[in-house]
Parts: structure tokens; C-alpha cells; sequence
């Protein structure tokens, strides 16, 4: 090998020990966990959870409706609010456009809730 790319090579070095030593690491203690960790879950830890029916039973059994409702709510509202992140960022090269634009923006959005809450979406009778 030649001098320089000796040199390249030890310059990728201390990235090489790194990768290493976080690989020996996380090798550890996923190790660690499966020796250490108990292993006699209860009846409680296995019972059905969040969604509100058992999870092993039968792939079409009714459910609510409302399952989907939620989740669905919960994407469109968590993806506009997304959208609040790259606008706080670019706030202050924007000017006015750009803030009157977010405030439009803000408002369909709390119209939207609004009309939601009005026709008893976000009830859970």
C-alpha cells in the first residue's frame, strides 16, 4: 500500500473503534437482558390492551368503529401540527406572507377540531 492511503485508512480508525465497541456493548446487554430478564409473565401482561379486544381471536369479529376514528383523527392532527416545526424554524425569513399563510393555516385547523368536537367524535360513550 501506498503512504497516502495508509494514512486514509487510519484516519477512518477511531470510526472503526467506535463501531466496535457500541457493537460490543449492545451485544451486552441484549445478552445481559435474556440471562437476567423474568421470564414468567402473568396473566395481566398477556391480557388484551389499547385496542380493547383480545388479540389472538378472530380476525373478523366486530369491533367499534370508533378504533378507527381515533387513529384516524389522531394522523390527520398529528401531521398538520407537523407542519408548525419547519414554519418555527423559517419564522423569521418569512415575513408577513408567510405568518398570515400559518395563522390561515391555524384556523382551518381549528375549524376542523371544532367540527369534530360539535358532531361527538372525540366522545367515547
Amino acid at each position: 500500500m501506498t503512504q497516502s492511503l495508509q494514512e486514509l485508512l487510519l484516519g477512518y480508525l477511531p470510526l472503526v473503534v467506535f463501531i466496535g465497541i457500541a457493537a460490543v456493548i449492545g451485544a451486552a446487554l441484549l445478552l445481559s437482558s435474556f440471562i437476567l430478564a423474568y421470564k414468567q409473565p402473568d396473566p395481566e401482561k398477556l391480557s388484551a390492551y389499547e385496542c380493547g379486544f383480545n388479540a389472538f381471536d378472530d380476525a373478523r369479529m366486530k369491533f367499534d368503529v370508533r378504533f378507527y376514528l381515533v387513529a384516524i383523527l389522531f394522523i390527520i392532527f398529528d401531521l398538520e401540527v407537523s407542519f408548525l416545526f419547519p414554519w418555527a424554524v423559517a419564522f423569521g425569513k418569512l415575513g408577513a406572507f408567510g405568518f398570515w399563510s400559518m395563522i390561515l393555516f391555524l384556523a382551518v385547523l381549528t375549524i376542523g377540531f371544532i367540527y369534530e368536537w360539535k358532531k361527538g367524535a372525540l366522545e367515547w360513550n
